[in-house]
């Protein structure tokens, strides 16, 4: 991939939001050849979409429960742990599954309405598909920063002060 969609790429990655007539400055390019950059993008998977983060604590609504789930699984032959994955992936409970290195084999984020919904999920769903050996529930308590955006950002610095 040449230099000039990395950039776009990067640029997009930090604001979704950013114009097209941005994007062209910042990149010295006609809009027009901008907006084409960005359809191939997305037409070629590159570009999955597009997200908001919100801190859902400000507004009240913070009914929801996060939890990283560790999962151990039994690798197949000749497909591994993608086959596993993209089951645990069509869950709608499923916000996120990763294969990591490490004591497990896949790390996986799931939002629920409580701390007993999670419960079920892992005791029902999760932990009953074939392959999988273990799981470690953790719960999310706060969330401090997530996709290089911190949380209350704008607090005060609560350091004391050193004085000579």
């Amino acid at each position: 991939m040449d230099d000039v969609k990395v950039r776009l790429l990067q640029a997009l990655e930090q604001n979704h939001r950013i114009t097209t007539k941005a994007l062209a400055t910042m990149l010295n390019l006609p809009e027009k050849e901008v907006k084409g950059m960005i359809k191939e993008l997305e037409d070629v998977k590159v570009i999955l979409g597009y997200i908001t983060l919100i801190d859902w604590e400000k507004t009240g609504n913070n009914d929801n429960v996060t939890a990283i789930i560790d999962v151990k699984v039994t690798p197949q032959r000749d497909v591994g742990f993608d086959i596993i994955a993209e089951r645990i992936c069509r869950f709608p409970e499923v916000k996120s599954v990763y294969l990591m290195s490490g004591g497990y084999d896949l790390s996986v984020m799931i939002e629920g309405t409580s701390m007993k919904q999670v419960a079920f999920f892992v005791a029902e769903k999760l932990a009953t598909l074939e392959n999988v050996q273990s799981t470690a529930t953790h719960f999310v308590l706060k969330k401090y920063k997530q996709d290089g955006i911190i949380f209350d950002e704008d607090q005060k610095d609560r350091r004391l002060v050193i004085s000579p």
